[in-house]
């Protein structure tokens, strides 16, 4: 098989190919690599790899097919690990030059559930600093460029996985989500992300373990290539108190979906989210052509309260907890979003904590209700076209200015604060020729469900090339890109 052929199978094929005796987890790994080699240095998605104890691993993983032996879920496919996922004897920098030479002795919990899967983790994937901002550029590794447009935004925090995903340069990758950062890039990168509920996937990395905001998970070109994926992370763990008993199965094998039979509301701004107006209108026509395949449709969205403050709080309170000593020590080794957000919580006070965990309860109970009528929320997963990569964060959208980098992004992190699962599904390019992204919401702690109507969806939506998948011109990433490779400082208070 032709090697552009083979890199751009799904990972379930792929799978299904190896247990089969019909592909060579050797060819398949050296296939990716190729790709890498060949399309990295024009979109600079993959930053360390080991690419020798790799095709070791490939060796055995062949081995153990010949001989028979029980292979694991993903068991000889190679799987991009985020640069915040701890990999045993893996340079893993957090996008920091802090961590620049950290190479952890031990995987994280997540990484080693993968690892004990079959998947062969050969790269390491581009992020912020700490993941902070959906645009994935850092001092260490340099700036992600679009596949579509490599001068252009590719999202972030997972936008070296979003990237590496459209090039096929793996077939399944990790990620993680706090306000979108597994939605953004799959958004903006033409793939999908999946934002579970807490404890879906579990870890053992959190230092606040309780709190349900940032999650690990996975991305893939298709919704069963995520599934797949996950069904290797999921799993009781008692490092994990938020932690929920799920089994692979409920993964591998989803319900057949009628659309006809689903009640779905459509909203364009979740009520309060900046939406671009040029993008406003691409939605619109979005929602026009896939509205149809549904039994009812409405307008609506739960009420979003005074989630904003309440986003600011909590967000903050985290960066306090883990960037404490190094911001006492210079203010200046952390990045210009890592520092604004730690800033942000030196002004706030306990009677403020106590406030903003009342107001996101709120938040989830009225989404909760929300879900007693409707079987999905579906909105743009962002709120605008892909901008230039040298932006560090929008400041104004519409004429109106943004006091914090992140509120442009309030469209994925108002259902971040909900706690309720949520994908990011590719449907067709925007007014730029850029992906657009659609986010599809579904039911507290239902996510099998909601990956079989998101599965449903992504079929009906496949026959329009107006929604369907859409793939870079890869004749346009022949030549590098040596901007994207440049370090890039921030100067004290911001870019």
């Amino acid at each position: 098989m032709a090697t552009n052929d083979l890199v751009s199978l799904s990972a379930v094929e792929m799978r299904r190919m190896i247990g089969a005796k019909q592909l060579s987890p050797v060819e398949l790994l050296d296939a990716c690599i190729g790709q890498i080699e060949r399309y990295n240095p024009a979109v600079n998605a993959i930053c360390a790899t080991d690419f020798d104890r790799a095709r070791d691993q490939a060796k055995r993983d062949e081995r153990a097919v010949m001989d028979q032996d029980e292979l694991g879920i993903i068991h000889g496919l190679p799987t991009g690990v985020k640069d915040l996922h701890f990999t045993a004897g893996l340079l893993t920098t957090l996008g920091s030059p802090q961590h620049k030479n950290n190479v952890p002795a031990e995987d994280e919990l997540m990484v080693a559930r993968i690892r004990e899967a079959g998947g062969n983790m050969f790269c390491k994937t581009n992020t912020p600093e700490f993941g902070a901002g959906s645009n994935t550029r850092n001092p260490v590794w340099g700036a992600t460029g679009n596949p579509f447009d490599p001068m252009k935004n590719a999202g972030g925090s997972s936008g070296g996985s979003g990237v590496g995903l459209a090039c096929n340069m793996m077939p399944i990758a990790t990620g993680s989500d706090m306000g979108g950062s597994l939605r953004n890039p799959a958004a903006w990168n033409g793939v999908v992300g999946f934002r579970t509920t807490a404890g879906t996937a579990p870890t053992d990395k959190k230092a606040q373990a309780w709190n349900p905001m940032s999650i690990d998970g996975a991305m893939g070109r298709s919704v069963e290539d995520v599934c797949l994926l996950l069904a290797s992370m999921v799993g009781d763990a008692n490092q994990d108190p938020l932690a929920r008993d799920v089994h692979p199965a409920d993964f591998l094998s989803l319900e057949q979906i009628d659309l006809s039979s689903l009640r779905v509301a459509f909203s364009t701004d979740l009520g309060f989210a900046p939406i671009d107006n040029a993008y406003r209108g691409v939605f619109e026509q979005k929602s026009d052509l896939i509205s149809g395949f549904f039994g009812e449709t409405d307008e609506n969205q739960p009420s979003h309260g005074n989630v904003s403050e309440a986003f600011d709080i909590i967000r903050a309170a985290s960066y306090m907890v883990r960037d404490k000593a190094a911001y006492e020590k210079d203010p200046n080794l952390l990045s210009a979003n890592v520092r604004e957000n730690y800033e942000l919580g030196l002004r706030y006070g306990l009677a403020d904590a106590a406030w903003s965990n009342q107001e996101q309860t709120a938040h989830f109970r009225r989404y909760a209700d929300f879900f007693e009528v409707y079987d999905l929320l579906i909105t743009p997963t962002t709120s605008i076209s892909p901008y230039p990569w040298e932006i560090n964060a929008l400041k104004e959208m519409n004429g109106e200015a943004f006091d914090k980098y992140y509120t442009w992004m309030a469209i994925s992190w108002g259902v971040s604060m909900s706690g309720h699962p949520a994908f990011s599904l590719p449907c067709g390019v925007d007014q730029n020729g850029m992906p657009f992204g659609i986010q599809v919401v579904g039911g507290y702690g239902r996510d099998a469900e909601l990956a079989a109507m998101a599965l449903a969806l992504e079929q009906a939506m496949a026959s329009n090339a107006a929604t369907a998948r859409p793939v870079p011109d890869f004749t346009k990433l022949e030549k590098p890109t040596p901007a994207l490779k440049s370090i890039i400082t921030d100067p004290p208070g911001g870019a």
